[in-house]
């Protein structure tokens, strides 16, 4: 079984989709997808379903979402050609407490970004550019959108969205790092151009926005990238920008003044 969460659902086995149309089985299949090969307490799944309101019927409800499951993973076996060997209840198993949907050595996206996003760490670490450039811009290449962006979340799929989310935005700014490090500047102008507009109050990314713009002579617009920032920060949340960013936007005022002066 293969399993995509960085962008739209997609659970395909022999090739075929098991996604159902219905919201809630898709809910219930998105859980059971974040936690591949783990049981997923039966408890767990209610509480997405119907957070702290589950009607009386809410156990006899999920087992009938289960057997619809079951149901379209039984037409995906029956095109494989393990189809005598392996049953619909093999593959979304029902275990004590709860249930568990396993992947039988197919893919799972998310483990693999995190996979090569790590190695791209490691690089970073290891102060190699080039190749932590290349490896979280590979990691980066998985995702398709926000994830699980076509699913109805209750709290559980909301918080493993929001985990999934925060990972790419650390290994995206990881990238950015590294192409800085590698003189990169003019080529991330566009791309941190929006990023700074989608992410108006991320200070890492305007940052970096800032020094890419200084090194390529734009002295000028790094320091109103700054000031939009604050202004922003300020008027929001009543904070002002990080100490770093402040020695940022100091260090580009005193290189200008002294441009001027020379």
């Amino acid at each position: 079984m293969d399993i995509e969460v960085l962008g739209p659902l997609s659970v395909r086995e022999n090739g075929v989709s098991v996604v159902p149309t219905a919201p809630k089985p898709r809910q219930v299949l998105a859980l059971l997808a974040l936690s591949a090969d783990q049981v997923v307490p039966v408890a767990a799944l209610v509480e997405e379903l119907w957070e702290a309101k589950p009607p009386r019927s809410a156990r006899t409800t999920l087992q009938t979402y289960v057997m619809h499951l079951r149901e379209l993973i039984a037409l995906a076996l029956a095109r494989g050609e393990d189809q005598r060997c392996t049953t619909p209840k093999d593959v979304l198993a029902t275990v004590p407490g709860g249930y568990r949907l396993q992947t039988r050595g197919g893919t799972v996206d998310f483990r693999e970004f995190e996979r090569r996003a790590g190695a791209g760490y490691r690089a970073m670490d290891a102060e190699d550019f080039a190749g932590a450039a290349r490896r979280l811009a590979d990691a980066l290449s998985l995702w398709n959108g926000p994830a699980l962006a076509d699913i109805q979340v209750g709290s559980r799929i909301a918080m493993e969205a929001r985990r999934l989310e925060e990972a790419r935005l650390c290994a995206l700014d990881q990238r950015i790092v590294a192409d800085l490090g590698l003189g990169r500047h003019r080529e991330l102008l566009p791309e941190l151009t929006v990023l700074v507009n989608q992410y108006r109050m991320h200070e890492s990314l305007h940052g970096q926005f800032m020094l890419a713009l200084h090194r390529s002579g734009r002295r000028g617009e790094a320091l109103d990238v700054y000031q939009r920032l604050r202004t922003t920060l300020v008027s929001e949340l009543g904070l002002e920008p990080s100490a770093a960013l402040r020695r940022l936007q100091h260090s580009i005022l005193t290189t200008r003044l002294a441009a001027r002066t020379t």
